[in-house]
């Protein structure tokens, strides 16, 4: 019975080995094919007398160029020699029609009665799995490789927003292209007011940045016509390649040949000169290269670079109209920076400083003119907006507020309510803020200022000993707003004696507000250093107070008036009222006001 049972279980493990989905064989000591499965058989295409007899290594191990396999190196064979079982993924087996099938295998020792019989060799094709492998890894390649560039297109774009200053900004670009991208990487670019003038901006070297440096500054104009690729790429919405003949051409202009002058100095095999355009205009030229033999530029690097070269030309197309844009608004607003009249003693003095971003430039305007009455008068204001429109809006609410006062007497809350209903009806000029007085005292004094307040940060008075307070009286709402919103708000009228040798300073909320900073502690720091410079004349008192405060991101305007010693004015002696600069002079800047940036200033005012 038990011999039965013998048999039985005999014929199971026959069927268990026939019928297994893996490639099975036996070899002996001697590394000899003693047993194969149809599986094996199948994926090795060799019937089983082709195997059967034969060495295992011999027959059927190979390397990947086909060639026989060291039998020490054999690992399936070491197994004989160690007595452990081991297992890999790097073996080669030969088909029979000649090709190579790669496997996966485990190596078994088998023993009889503790004695080593052979090795049992379980085995899979692992093409399929290979494949998959290697798919995956060119699909991670590729990911790689397209993150690479997506980061370096963040780092570009960071580059390129990081200043408004635009050499700085392509000098920046250039350096983050080595040597990622080349070896070295230059930027010329247009000049203007002269035409074809070029400029070379930027220049960066892996392995001479001294040299690199030398060779940045003018450069040759671009003449009308030439062959050179290089030159071509600016003319061009395309990048052009510059390889080994193309750098062997001689040169046809005296640009083109300052162009060749980088690969003599700097070295190079071969180059890209990608144009800095918009779809309007090209702007200059980024050129980097390899200096290796044999070194080339991919599709996809060419794509970057194309890219990049796009990217930087609308970041300069940006900067030049922000340019136009602040050169039209700074004219403007100083067209309207008018002569500052000096009446009985009174002194006035003020100042406009430009916001740091063409793009920040607002609506911010002082004035100060005599009335029909030979009432002085006081304003500071801000139209809403940031752009070259405030500046138009803020001259148009600037003459119409002119236009309403000069020939009336009334009440500056008055004059407000008028000018309300006037920038409502009248006008396509947002919301205002604005300050409004009237300087009012016979010769000689006392002074005191009548004003209103349209939503605008108060003025500060500051005494001769340096006591300051903020005129917070006479607060009504911003310009523009009751009369649209039909809200019949108004504008109470404030007063308040103007002490001798006093300072009263009007601002804008661009000295005392920023992003940095909110109003209360910008208020606080005006009051603490108007404070400490009570005692200088009010051309100093404003020069130290902005250097002091030092604002930023905003335009900033000042008004100040300094009201004489009691009694200066009022003897029979003295000169009569005279104004410091004739408004019909054709300098619009005068005595006691300054823009920054211009030469005109008062230097007669005694301390």
């Amino acid at each position: 019975m038990r011999d039965e049972d013998g048999l039985l279980e005999l014929g199971l493990m026959r069927t268990v080995f026939d019928s297994l989905g893996a490639g099975v064989f036996v070899i002996d000591t001697s590394g000899t094919l003693t047993a194969s499965n149809p599986r094996a058989q199948q994926m090795l295409g060799r019937s089983r007398d082709q195997l059967l007899g034969h060495d295992m290594h011999d027959l059927l191990h190979r390397r990947k160029d086909g060639g026989t396999f060291p039998r020490a190196g054999c690992a399936m064979l070491a197994v004989l020699e160690s007595g452990r079982p081991d297992e890999g993924s790097d073996e080669l087996f030969l088909r029979g029609d000649g090709s190579l099938v790669p496997v996966i295998w485990a190596a078994t020792p088998l023993r009889h009665q503790g004695r080593l019989k052979g090795v049992v060799i379980v085995f899979h094709d692992f093409s399929l799995h290979r494949d998959a492998a290697e798919q995956t890894a060119a699909h991670l390649a590729a990911l790689e490789g397209l993150t690479a560039r997506l980061t370096m297109v963040a780092e570009v774009s960071t580059v390129l927003i990081s200043t408004t200053d635009t050499p700085e900004m392509l000098d920046r670009l250039a350096g983050l292209l080595v040597p990622e991208m080349g070896d070295w990487a230059v930027v010329d670019v247009h000049t203007s007011g002269e035409k074809g003038g070029m400029r070379r901006v930027a220049a960066r070297s892996m392995d001479d940045p001294a040299a690199a440096d030398a060779l940045k500054g003018p450069l040759p104009p671009l003449a009308e016509s030439s062959g050179s690729a290089g030159v071509q790429a600016l003319r061009s919405f395309r990048p052009v390649v510059l390889d080994e003949a193309a750098l062997a051409e001689p040169p046809d202009t005296p640009l083109a040949a300052a162009h060749r002058q980088l690969f003599e100095r700097l070295g190079g095999r071969c180059g890209v000169v990608v144009p800095l355009h918009t779809r309007r205009h090209v702007f200059g030229a980024l050129t980097v290269a390899r200096a290796a033999a044999g070194a080339s530029y991919t599709e996809a690097e060419l794509f970057l670079l194309a890219d990049i070269g796009r990217r930087a030309g609308l970041v300069m197309e940006a900067a030049e109209l922000f340019e136009q844009q602040r050169h039209v608004a700074e004219t403007m607003q100083r067209q309207l920076l008018t002569p500052l009249p000096q009446v009985d003693h009174l002194r006035l003095a003020a100042r406009y400083r430009p916001a740091e971003s063409a793009a920040e430039i607002g609506g911010d305007w002082y004035d100060s003119f005599l009335l029909g009455d030979g009432v002085l008068t006081m304003v500071i204001g801000d139209v809403v907006g940031h752009d070259l429109k405030a500046a138009a809006h803020m001259a148009e609410v600037r003459n119409m507020l002119r236009a309403l006062a000069w020939d009336r007497t009334e009440p500056p809350s008055l004059i407000m309510r008028r000018l309300d209903e006037a920038m409502t009806h009248t006008s396509d000029a947002p919301m205002a803020t604005c300050v409004f007085g009237r300087i009012e005292g016979p010769e000689g004094g006392p002074w005191h200022f009548n004003w209103v307040n349209a939503g605008h940060p108060p003025p500060l008075l500051i005494t001769a000993d340096g006591r300051t307070r903020f005129l917070e009286e006479g607060h009504g709402p911003l310009l523009g707003l009751s009369s649209a919103l039909h809200m019949d708000l108004g504008w109470p009228d404030a007063r308040t004696e103007l002490p001798a040798r006093s300072t009263l300073l009007l601002y804008t909320d661009g000295l005392v507000e920023s992003r940095a900073r909110d109003i209360e502690a910008g208020l606080a720091a005006l009051r603490r250093h108007a404070s400490d410079l009570a005692g200088l004349g009010i051309e100093d008192f404003l020069d130290e107070l902005l250097a002091r405060i030092d604002p930023s991101g905003d335009d900033v305007a000042l008004l100040v008036l300094r009201v004489p010693a009691a009694g200066v004015g009022a003897g029979p002696h003295e000169a009569p009222p005279q104004y410091a600069h004739s408004p019909a002079a054709p300098d619009r800047g005068a005595p006691g006001s300054h823009v920054e940036g211009s030469p005109v200033r008062d230097t007669s005012e005694p301390a």
